[in-house]
């Protein structure tokens, strides 16, 4: 359908719903191809103030990332790339009216930011992304943290680091739980804190707090229901993490489904209890609930919304939806498009082709998933992956410090789409001068 220009004579109006690698990515480039030239209005909406790449949150949550300076401020980047921001949580739809709404904004002392607030759009893309999926354990919302936000991060960072220090201080034997952690879910999030909470428990422990032995008093148990770790990628990425993980010292358990999340452990299924001071539930991921009450939208089991090859949703051609939360035909295979950060940056790309179609009244292209593998990051001690596809004709598996590069490579991709090279090429030198003068782990 042709839609040179907005409703009742206005430039065509995008509003991006969600700043995470798609919606960002997406608003980053519509602003410096369109929105420049005055082609298009766009407007970026988030209940957060900044953006942190999700596959970076371990690193935050263990200290081995300063979380202040590789945060992204979506008012600075709209700033700089001809966008709007607008602060705020969708909580409504009106499809036939085209409007959202969005809930008040209120600050931490409870004084109201913005009141409740309604904006139009002629296109609307929905990229809000995934939360993880308690399964309804029970305890899980009041004793265990969830790595979706950089504020969960820091905050899981900040217990781990006061218990280190009340560990170091006290002078009676540590109880049962302290100084011990529960990871429910070894996914690569799950994988890859493991690995990094081994390495910066070690550097804390090294800054004074020489009565806490790291070796002897710190656990990391990882616990996972299915039969073993990494259970999304090939076996053989799965046996050579075991490995990794376990020459680190963590405790693997596989084939361990959790009953209950506790104030100092965890129960399983089987009724063994694995004390812990510190329980972080990685395991399963969902869309948010609020997306099953979008105007009659489709969703599936997980909320996520149903879309075409197109990227519309099955029951609206103005609404599209990328990343996490959409489900998407992954089309030569069956099922849908993997929750990967990797087919966000590719939908995003494709969407902004889908978005210039669309106004120069085009019909649109259905998008094709490029599977280019897994890499799972064990921190300074290696990486384990593999890539396929197009990008090396097969399937071939990656350890060690090449698999680590190609890691780092993914990160820079992302950079790459928010402030090209000449910025990610300058920001790179910058950190690696300052990283010689500055703790290798974030000490408070």
């Amino acid at each position: 359908m042709p839609v040179p220009n907005g409703r009742r004579g206005r430039r065509h109006k995008i509003v991006i719903v969600g700043g995470g690698a798609g919606g960002l990515e997406l608003a980053t480039m519509l602003g410096d191809r369109l929105g420049r030239r005055g082609r298009v209005r766009i407007e970026l909406i988030d209940r957060n103030r900044t953006h942190l790449w999700k596959p970076l949150l371990h690193e935050v949550a263990a200290g081995s990332m300063d979380l202040s300076v590789h945060e992204l401020s979506y008012l600075a980047q709209s700033h700089w790339h001809h966008f709007r921001f607008r602060l705020g949580e969708m909580v409504g739809l009106d499809r036939a009216r085209r409007e959202i709404h969005v809930a008040p904004v209120i600050d931490e002392a409870g004084a109201e930011i913005t009141a409740e607030r309604v904006y139009t759009y002629d296109t609307l893309v929905i990229a809000v992304g995934s939360l993880t999926n308690d399964f309804g354990t029970p305890g899980v919302q009041e004793h265990a943290i969830a790595l979706e936000t950089s504020a969960a991060a820091a905050r899981f960072h900040r217990r781990l680091v006061n218990s280190l220090i009340r560990a170091h201080a006290q002078r009676t034997p540590l109880r049962p739980e302290q100084l011990q952690v529960a990871i429910i879910g070894a996914g690569a999030t799950g994988v890859e804190l493991a690995a990094e909470l081994h390495n910066t428990t070690r550097d804390l422990v090294s800054f004074g707090l020489d009565r806490i032995d790291p070796d002897e008093d710190i656990k990391l148990n990882l616990i996972e229901a299915s039969d073993r770790i990494l259970p999304a990628l090939p076996e053989r990425l799965s046996e050579a993490a075991t490995k990794l993980l376990g020459d680190l010292g963590v405790r693997v358990r596989t084939g361990a489904r959790v009953a209950e999340v506790m104030k100092d452990g965890v129960r399983l299924a089987d009724g063994q209890v694995i004390a812990a001071e510190l329980v972080v539930w990685a395991a399963g991921v969902q869309a948010p609930d609020f997306l099953r009450e979008l105007d009659g939208l489709e969703t599936n089991r997980i909320n996520q919304l149903l879309v075409t090859p197109m990227l519309q949703t099955t029951r609206d051609e103005h609404i599209f939806a990328i990343g996490d939360c959409a489900a998407c035909p992954w089309l030569g295979k069956d099922g849908t498009v993997p929750p990967r950060a990797q087919a966000a940056h590719q939908q995003a790309a494709h969407m902004l082709k889908q978005i210039r179609r669309r106004l120069a009244g085009k019909p649109l292209l259905p998008y094709r998933y490029r599977d280019f593998g897994s890499l799972v990051s064990l921190g300074r001690h290696s990486t384990v992956g593999s890539l396929m596809g197009a990008l090396v004709g097969g399937n071939l598996m990656l350890e060690g410090y090449f698999a680590r590069l190609m890691y780092t490579w993914l990160r820079k991709m992302h950079d790459l789409a928010l402030h090209g090279p000449v910025k990610v090429t300058l920001d790179t030198l910058a950190r690696l001068i300052t990283r010689r003068t500055e703790p290798h782990v974030k000490l408070h």
